[in-house]
């Protein structure tokens, strides 16, 4: 016999079954609702059409067929060097920044340069060597090394470079070229290449040889050597190949945006406590230019306590 009690107790069984199962219904749609809004594909958002859609267009830089440094070919039959140097022509293209600005200033800079690197018969391509340092900039580095050709103050005056604390030749480009190439033939008549000589700019002279002696290998190809040694000679490479053809990478430049060279003339003065403010005004100048095209100077006087003569550019008036 069925009572009524009993028709209520089974008609709310049935409610809390379909309770339960509409619950865990929404509870589903929840789920899929907040799934679908983590990921959106890109043809589903906002896009309505393949014209709309804006990606960059980014192509690897080809390298050289045949890369030399110095005349010095390279065999890039080792995987080794060639991922090397193509790691160094991916970095220094798409340092954008950067290499405009170097391609800028090379315009002012390597006549300068070249000119000494001839005079003093060392290979034109060591000026690629300069970039690599310094980015034809008057920098000073965390270790010290100062200049666009970065002299070590220790190692400067070995080379011929005049250094106190109001003058600091380091930062004459003509002197310090003439420097870095008395170094690199030094190197040079060392270890027999030019290559292995820029290993040693960057490493030292006595870097090198301890390496040379440890692993009995005398090319620079074929020593295992620190990450910045071991990347300094594809730098410059990649610099080199990327400056000479600037357009072929992607960096165009109209004639007018080139810094110009400077139109200077040198005198050489060995006064004792020259007050450069003076010194300035009395050449028609401000102190500012003075600086400007003589980074060498430091301070706002010098006393000459050595009493040498040093080299000033003054600008060639208009």
């Amino acid at each position: 016999m069925t009572t009524p009690q009993m028709i209520l107790k089974r008609g709310l069984q049935i409610l809390g079954l379909a309770g339960l199962l509409l619950i865990i219904i929404a509870l589903l749609q929840s789920f899929k609702s907040n799934a679908a809004n983590t990921y959106i594909p890109v043809e589903a958002s906002n896009y309505t059409s393949e014209e709309n859609v804006r990606v960059q267009n980014i192509h690897a830089p080809a390298l050289p067929k045949k890369p030399d440094f110095c005349g010095e070919p390279i065999d890039f039959s080792d995987p080794d060097l060639t991922e090397r140097f193509d790691r160094e022509m991916v970095v220094n293209t798409f340092l954008h920044s950067s290499t405009i600005l170097i391609l800028k200033k090379a315009q002012r800079y390597f006549p300068i340069i070249e000119k000494i690197l001839k005079e003093e018969n060392v290979p034109d391509d060591m000026k690629y060597l300069c970039v690599a340092e310094s980015g034809l900039s008057q920098v000073i580095s965390p270790s010290g090394a100062a200049g666009m050709w970065q002299f070590m103050k220790e190692t400067a005056p070995t080379y011929g470079l005049f250094i106190d604390s109001e003058i600091d030749e380091r930062y004459n480009i003509d002197k310090a070229t003439h420097a870095a190439c008395k170094y690199l033939k030094e190197a040079k008549a060392k270890f027999g290449t030019w290559t292995m000589a820029a290993a040693a700019y960057n490493a030292g002279m006595e870097g090198m040889m301890r390496q040379i002696n440890a692993q009995n290998q005398t090319s620079y190809y074929d020593l295992f050597l620190n990450d910045e040694t071991s990347r300094y000679i594809f730098r410059i490479l990649a610099l080199k190949y990327i400056i000479q053809a600037p357009k072929h990478y992607g960096f165009h430049l109209d004639d007018n945006q080139f810094y110009q060279p400077f139109e200077y003339k040198k005198i050489t003065i060995s006064d004792s406590n020259i007050n450069w403010v003076e010194f300035a005004a009395q050449n028609s100048i401000n102190y500012k230019t003075l600086r400007y095209y003589n980074p060498q100077i430091r301070k706002m006087g010098w006393e000459n306590k050595n009493n040498i003569s040093i080299d000033i550019y003054l600008p060639i008036q208009p």
